[in-house]
């Protein structure tokens, strides 16, 4: 049986950050992973959720806490071509031309995009690792990982 980067990634929904002066030591070691300046879980960790299930599946990761970064891993891809379970999504995050967001593509029940939106599993949503809707007007590029 094939296991996709996204079902392993479900399989973490409900993580969430503790609040105050504790950290959750599984977003620390996420965090941890790639970077030593984080010392707790109330920073960016979006992109770290993303490279800790591909090191743990050992597919192509960024190495980096910066979402944008995950814009020069795997093979470009249009959004026609995305596919549920095997592609991430990588998109802006406010006016800053550095912030982002990066996430797995969920995919939609009728295998469009919802509107004007997408649906993401990800880390840092809302604290948490969950699906949430997203605008696809913020999208900077989708990714493959696989071959």
């Amino acid at each position: 049986m094939e296991i996709t980067a996204f079902d392993l990634a479900q399989r973490f929904i409900g993580v969430r950050e503790i609040a105050g002066q504790a950290s959750n030591p599984l977003i620390l070691s996420m965090l941890k992973l790639d970077d030593d300046w984080p010392e707790g879980d109330e920073v960016p960790w979006c992109s770290a959720f993303i490279n800790y299930i591909c090191w743990l599946l050992r597919l192509p990761r960024s190495k980096s806490l910066r979402a944008r970064s995950w814009l020069d891993v795997g093979r470009m891809i249009s959004l026609n071509e995305l596919e549920p379970r095997y592609d991430i999504i990588i998109l802006k995050r406010g006016q800053n031309p550095t912030s982002g967001h990066v996430g797995f593509y969920a995919g939609s029940s009728n295998g469009f995009l919802v509107h004007d939106f997408i649906p993401i599993l990800g880390g840092n949503q809302s604290d948490s690792v969950k699906v949430s809707m997203f605008e696809t007007k913020d999208i900077l590029g989708a990714r493959r990982l696989y071959q």
